[in-house]
């Protein structure tokens, strides 16, 4: 396994595009800190995000994998392009002249997303510490290491839709028709989403018992808004008779449900590959 990553790691280094956009996304990742430094003091308005207690643990947690998870298209367009780099310049077939099997190929490709996921995870986790002691008005151990399932939720969310992107790449073939291609699918959902809730359903949560197994809805119950969390936004809530005390712990339903899409988009995309006339 060690050398089949290794030969997906040179090439994504190798090629400029995908290494300018992987270390795009890692530099976009570490911005996150420069929220705390978003202040407005005007007259008798005063807003700075970090005095809200965004970087308090464990809210931190939430916060911040809610946040990074927005950056992953960035990875996306290096996973799709990684695939279709694999047509464009005939390294699929000369891998599998050289010896490599169609299975080998896939978990190679598989082996990538997953430390992509991974790192990402780490460095989110190093990040949130860092930014956490610093800010935070809570440091006792217990408080800190709590909530740590919303690193879980990242790493399976991060997985699973690099593990989309990658069997949209083996389908399409080129990286901007599988981009293309993934907005749409976001796009039907969304439109299945408004019709089930307003259209077909729209007195009951019948709805999102059945959206909940879309794959990237999957995704997106992983961590949801943290924003209602905060306790300025609980007060505005409270003032307008909103009601903000919903659930926000991460739902280990959801990770079934994205686990087993990862395991259909790694198996579908062996299927294909085996299938299709190279």
């Amino acid at each position: 396994m060690k050398r089949l990553l290794s030969i997906e790691l040179q090439k994504i280094w190798m090629n400029k595009a995908s290494r300018i956009l992987t270390l795009t996304y890692f530099i976009l990742l570490s911005f996150i800190a420069l929220i705390a430094a978003i202040k407005f003091d005007i007259g008798p308005f005063k807003f700075h995000l970090a005095e809200m207690g965004i970087f308090n643990f464990p809210f931190i947690w939430h916060f911040n994998t809610y946040v990074a998870a927005w950056l992953k298209f960035f990875l996306a367009i290096v996973i799709v392009s990684m695939m279709a780099n694999e047509y464009s310049y005939g390294t699929l077939k000369q891998n599998l002249i050289d010896g490599l099997s169609k299975k080998e190929f896939i978990l190679s490709k598989f082996l990538t997303v997953v430390v992509f996921a991974f790192i990402s995870t780490v460095f989110v986790f190093i990040m949130s510490l860092i930014l956490g002691y610093f800010f935070s008005s809570y440091t006792e151990l217990s408080i800190v290491f709590s909530d740590l399932d919303f690193l879980l939720a990242f790493f399976v969310k991060l997985t699973g839709f690099f593990s989309f992107c990658l069997f949209l790449g083996i389908l399409v073939k080129r990286s901007a028709f599988a981009l293309g291609f993934l907005l749409v699918w976001s796009i039907l959902e969304g439109i299945a989403r408004g019709t089930l809730a307003f259209k077909i359903f729209p007195n009951s949560d019948t709805d999102e018992k059945i959206t909940q197994f879309f794959p990237l809805e999957s995704m997106s119950n992983l961590i949801v808004n943290p924003g209602p969390r905060l306790s300025v936004v609980k007060n505005i809530g409270t003032q307008m008779g909103i009601e903000t005390d919903s659930s926000y712990a991460v739902d280990y339903s959801a990770i079934l449900i994205v686990l087993i899409w990862t395991f259909l988009f790694v198996y579908f995309s062996y299927k294909l590959l085996k299938n299709r006339d190279l």
